[in-house]
């Protein structure tokens, strides 16, 4: 919903079915590959390779194993994937949606999530045999980095490859507002993703019940559950607020698209350290997100990059400042309540820099991974032609040239399958002519 009300009428129907996409295509390729590269054993630390997790063979046999969490870990690298194709969107060639989409799910990402979230990666907080990257491992407990900075860089790539939209810079260079054709649907999609926080954060304890030390005051990872839920919210409403009040200042009136952009960035930014830092540090965290969004919404203006969900600004920016906000406020109680044995914490906790030092390398080399991966997949993509539509369906819109018709039906008499594109160009792409009434959208 919120990709689909986030770009303009005549590419509805295009958005909301590269979604679809993302998902159908990011479970074969996850089944098939994926899930073994990220998480197949015995392994190395750089990519998992036991044979017997392609396509799950075996795994269910395996002590500890569970067909649930592989349909978890599916549903982040889809969400990575979904990201990427905010970044391209309203210009992109539908098997380019499929290519990308089948790659990244299979090999970019899960090389990734071994890296940081299995047992033997070698930045990982959880590794197994303690020989972890600075005596304390990358802690991105949810996915700043693992999942938003991945699909935000990949996006980025997409996006620098394409080039801008056509009119979203006029000739001397100035930034022209591509608005996107519903608020409605942006707001709807922004709760929906606000309910969906709960099932990524808090339910990243994929051991409620598990038990900690009898003598400690909480049994169980229930406490620390409702702790990352309220770490959470707190991040992403701060967010919001502040650029509500912000936008004000710098615009001159209160945007709702706005608003719901910074509050998903505060989400982003509080996914990795949710579950180890104190709530009044997510209200930290979810002030400066805003200003990491603002900033890089700025910067992409003057560079002439176009990201019609900001999705490169927001995830891979905030995702960023989540992971160094970790490194700076993560809580001595708290890391060696999640992660076993004493280990470091934040830089402002007092617990020195070590912990920072492998957040900045896990930004490093997440950047490095996903450009040398992705970046000439779209370069390649687009050398054969298969990256860009054409000027003329981009003008006209890809619901109509490329899925047989509009998302929505105008009137009641109106057949959107079968008239063409004229009977519906002046509701759909109104002229910028200050002579001609702009027509009125109705659903």
């Amino acid at each position: 919903m919120l990709c689909a009300g986030s770009v303009r009428a005549k590419n509805t129907m295009n958005i909301m079915l590269t979604n679809v996409l993302d998902a159908a295509a990011g479970a074969i390729s996850y089944y098939l590959f994926g899930f073994a590269f990220a998480f197949g054993t015995p392994s190395n630390g750089f990519i998992g390779r036991h044979h017997s997790f392609f396509a799950l063979s075996s795994y269910p046999e395996r002590p500890g194993s569970d067909f649930s969490f592989f349909l978890y870990q599916w549903a982040f690298a889809i969400a990575a994937a979904g990201i990427t194709s905010g970044s391209i969107a309203e210009r992109t060639q539908f098997v380019a949606y499929l290519i990308y989409s089948t790659f990244l799910t299979g090999f970019v990402y899960p090389t990734v999530s071994h890296w940081f979230w299995s047992s033997d990666g070698w930045a990982s907080a959880s590794r197994s045999d303690n020989n972890l990257l600075f005596g304390s491992g990358a802690i991105d407990f949810a996915g700043s980095g693992v999942v938003h900075m991945v699909g935000g860089i990949a996006g980025l790539c997409g996006a620098l490859v394409e080039g801008p939209r056509i009119g979203r810079f006029d000739r001397s260079g100035r930034s022209v507002a591509l608005r996107g054709h519903s608020a409605s649907l942006v707001v709807l999609g922004t709760f929906l993703l606000w309910f969906g926080w709960y099932g990524f954060n808090p339910g990243s304890f994929l051991t409620i019940l598990k038990g900690y030390d009898k003598s400690r005051p909480y049994y169980g990872q229930w406490s620390a559950v409702g702790r990352t839920a309220v770490t959470t919210t707190l991040s992403g409403c701060t967010a919001a607020l502040t650029t509500l009040f912000s936008k004000r200042l710098l615009a001159g009136h209160w945007n709702v698209i706005d608003v719901c952009n910074g509050l998903l960035g505060g989400f982003a930014a509080i996914t990795s350290g949710c579950a180890v830092v104190e709530p009044w540090a997510a209200i930290v965290c979810g002030f400066v997100a805003s200003w990491v969004l603002i900033g890089f919404n700025l910067l992409a203006k003057k560079l002439k990059y176009d990201d019609p969900l900001e999705a490169a600004q927001l995830h891979g920016g905030c995702g960023a400042w989540g992971l160094i906000f970790t490194g700076l406020f993560a809580r001595k109680e708290y890391v060696n309540e999640i992660y076993s044995g004493d280990r470091p914490y934040g830089l402002f906790m007092g617990g020195g820099g070590k912990l920072l030092a492998a957040q900045i390398v896990q930004i490093i080399v997440i950047i490095g991974w996903v450009t040398v991966t992705m970046g000439p997949l779209f370069y390649g993509l687009h050398k054969m032609n298969l990256l860009r539509i054409s000027a003329e369906d981009e003008m006209a819109g890809m619901d109509m040239t490329r899925h047989g018709g509009f998302a929505y039906a105008y009137n009641d008499e109106d057949d959107v399958s079968t008239k063409p594109w004229g009977h519906f160009a002046g509701r759909v792409e109104p002229t910028s002519r200050s002579s001609t009434p702009t027509p009125t959208l109705t659903v």
